[in-house]
């Protein structure tokens, strides 16, 4: 059955303010992903569950268990144990959300109540004291989940903001006001780092993460205010405002999506590549500081500000494969990308324990690499997505997008367990890029926008 667009012709242009609103939602909710995801999250609740365990706090050589449920789980497995359930659990609500978003004619109070219950969540961190990991992990669950769900919301609103030939200009934009604001909140959390830790105390440390994640939380709630006050609502062909339950619709029309999706398997296929190479991406950089704590020895400083030159070498990185890409076409430049973060994972094995400069430089290795691979990878997908299910589309490729991976995570917690080595954990993660970048080779790009029904660019 041929979808029904939800972008009419005849629709005015957002203007500027509206626009504006929308990238701010990308400065809010980046802070989660740098700030709590890639620096602060890991390290703390390891150091939390460690203490459940039994563990004296600061201990390096902790083999210490909890039993969840009843299940026994090393220490240092727990925290991507829980980020690989997280991401598990996204692969049932992120395309309900995609399919409601397409059908509600009101996506802002849709995009308020998933944004604030993640905030939320992360505020209330600062409850997680002592040895209450299962908390910790609970609070990640609900914030990463609904915060994916905000994040399909927001994408669907970008074919209603702008036209084909603004919509990769439009977007573009609001990933690097991403990558700064993510990156501005981690200065000055950086700076509180700096100022407040004493050598020596670690609990000292351990409070000052907690309140670093529970800032993040309260810059995601303020600043989800501006989007919510500029947008606009633009009800598509597929709302049904006067049809019946929105709920009910969205999961009948996510329903005949998946019946239907096999009509464009090309689309499918390169989904399938992309979630598999990005899994690897979203776990190198979910627990790169678990891996710079607990294997090399390094200081919290030295964590933030090695993602703070990833964050702002991102934006950069992200234009200079950007005009490589309109030089040799996007799918060659993805590879090219992918073969860059393969070296990234082996360097990072053969990292010196207690030097940070490596550690630093490799920092300086993944910014030029992240923004390109991310922007390009969107860029491909939105061409391969049939008019009128971008909510769907997105909702799907939001399960492993901003920071969630499931595999990954799961392949190093297992790893660790049985080897007790983050080196061997983080190794482990090279089949990602093999495996993802062999499949994207394979997709035939511009019979696949072809077959969606769109119009290919002359260099792919």
């Amino acid at each position: 059955m041929a979808a029904t667009t939800g972008t009419p012709t005849d629709r005015p242009a957002a203007g500027r303010r509206e626009r504006t609103g929308w990238y701010f939602y990308d400065w809010a909710n980046s802070a989660f992903s740098t700030t709590v995801l890639t620096v602060f999250l890991g390290p703390f609740l390891t150091t939390v569950t460690k203490v459940a365990a039994g563990c004296e706090l600061g201990a390096d050589d902790c083999t210490g268990r909890v039993h969840p449920l009843g299940i026994s789980v090393a220490a240092g497995s727990f925290y991507p144990y829980v980020v690989s359930l997280s991401v598990f659990l996204t692969v049932f609500v992120l395309p309900v959300m995609g399919a409601v978003a397409d059908r509600t004619p009101r996506k802002k109070p849709l995009l308020a109540a998933t944004a604030f219950t993640a905030a939320a969540a992360t505020v209330c961190f600062a409850f997680v004291t002592g040895g209450n990991y299962l908390l910790g992990g609970v609070l990640f669950l609900i914030a990463n989940i609904s915060g994916g769900a905000s994040i399909v919301v927001y994408n669907s609103f970008l074919p209603q903001l702008a036209g084909p030939d603004e919509r990769d200009k439009v977007s573009s934009r609001g990933w690097a006001l991403g990558y700064l604001g993510g990156g501005l909140l981690l200065a000055f959390n950086l700076v509180a780092v700096t100022i407040l830790s004493i050598d020596g105390n670690d609990q000292r440390t351990l409070d000052i993460a907690r309140w670093c994640i529970v800032s993040a939380g309260v810059w995601w709630a303020a600043f989800t205010l501006i989007p919510l006050a500029w947008l606009k609502e633009h009800p598509g062909a597929e709302s049904t405002e006067a049809r019946g339950n929105v709920l009910i619709d969205g999961f009948r029309q996510l329903g005949g999506t998946i019946r239907n999706i096999r009509a464009y398997p090309l689309t499918l296929f390169f989904l399938l590549s992309y979630l598999i190479y990005n899994d690897g991406i979203q776990t190198v950089i979910a627990l790169a500081s678990q891996y710079g704590t607990e294997e090399l020895d390094l200081e919290q400083s030295t964590l933030i500000i090695t993602i703070l030159l990833v964050q702002f070498l991102a934006f950069g990185g992200a234009l200079l494969l950007g005009a490589m890409a309109a030089k040799v076409g996007a799918r060659k430049t993805v590879l090219f990308s992918l073969a860059l973060w393969l070296g990234v994972v082996v360097a990072a094995y053969w990292l010196p324990a207690g030097e940070p400069l490596p550690f630093m430089l490799l920092g300086v290795a993944i910014g030029l690499v992240l923004g390109g691979s991310q922007a390009l990878s969107r860029s491909l997908y939105s061409q391969l997505i049939p008019d009128g299910r971008e909510g769907e589309y997105y909702g799907f490729y939001e399960i492993s997008d901003k920071g969630t991976s499931w595999l990954g995570p799961l392949l190093f917690g297992v790893v660790f367990q049985l080897t007790n080595s983050y080196r061997y954990g983080i190794i482990s993660l090279v089949v990602f890029f093999l495996v993802g970048g062999a499949l994207l080779a394979m997709v035939p790009i511009r019979r696949a926008i072809v077959a969606a029904g769109n119009t290919p660019p002359r260099l792919l």
